[in-house]
């Protein structure tokens, strides 16, 4: 299947790959339910329509139609959770990378104030959930706002394509078939746009607190110099480990250069917050 919405099939393929991108098998009176919900009211397709669309989609080997039911194949799941990606977001890759990057640099600068301060630990304790507080606050406030922001700008820049593209259909009720039902489907998805923000920005707050608490919670119960070695120990972890290979594994790129990428963000992070923070 390809990603090219050219006809009224293509946008049913579509909706039918939002619907079956769980796996689950899914009743074919079921299925049109759920696209006569996204038309709310309107009568915009037809169980021809949907029959057609399904038997094009076993013939790309995308879903397996067991008569009553129909399921997707791998290939089709991996193509839904693409368009899922796509339209949703659903993929937390730049929440995940901002949290981890974020709780590091952050346990460092805490770290390497308490020590070079020799604060106490009730001090170091109030000074670490107040600035973990600050960042992890600032990052789920900044993913939420920017974040609805940012996509619904890319979700009106893709309808308008596809619209574009749907405009070109011959058949008039065709194409304002086509039309009134991509117009109906992006306004389901601008409300669950701001669900998935909603979680994005949970994902990024959270894994920005527990990436910096894990190693300032060692360095505040340990003893000096076991605190402040086992503590650079995990953050290295997180941020050379856990960092990396997330980093790598998405981008598909070698772990080498993400490694010095990750490092090099890190250490020019911490030394600029330190000395912003006059502890350098």
């Amino acid at each position: 299947m390809s990603f090219e919405i050219q006809e009224l099939p293509d946008v049913i393929r579509v909706i039918i790959l939002l619907n079956l991108s769980k796996g689950a098998p899914v009743r074919k009176s079921t299925l049109k339910s759920r696209i006569d919900k996204v038309c709310v009211g309107y009568a915009c397709v037809d169980v021809g329509e949907l029959e057609k669309a399904l038997s094009e989609m076993v013939s790309e080997k995308l879903i397996i139609d067991n008569g009553g039911a129909v399921k997707l194949t791998d290939q089709g799941l991996k193509l839904g959770k693409e368009w899922q990606s796509l339209l949703l977001k659903k993929d937390p890759i730049l929440e995940i990378v901002a949290g981890l990057v974020d709780g590091s640099v952050t346990s460092i600068v805490v770290i390497l104030s308490a020590f070079l301060a020799a604060l106490t630990t009730k001090t170091a304790i109030f000074a670490a959930f107040l600035t973990l507080s600050a960042v992890a606050i600032t990052n789920f406030s900044s993913f939420l706002l920017g974040g609805i922001t940012e996509d619904l700008a890319d979700i009106m820049t893709l309808q308008n394509l596809m619209n574009y593209s749907l405009s070109d259909i011959p058949d008039k009720k065709e194409r304002d078939k086509s039309l009134l039902l991509v117009s109906k489907l992006f306004v389901l998805l601008d409300k669950q746009i701001h669900r998935t923000n909603l979680y994005a920005a949970i994902i990024c707050g959270t894994t920005t607190f527990l990436a910096g608490s894990i190693p300032i919670v060692t360095y505040i119960l340990l003893e000096s110099p076991l605190n402040i070695i086992l503590s650079f120990i995990m953050v290295a972890v997180i941020a050379g480990v856990f960092l990396v290979r997330y980093r790598s594994k998405k981008t598909r790129v070698n772990w080498k250069i993400t490694l010095i990428e990750t490092l090099a963000i890190v250490i020019i992070s911490t030394i600029a917050s330190l000395i912003l923070g006059g502890v350098a």
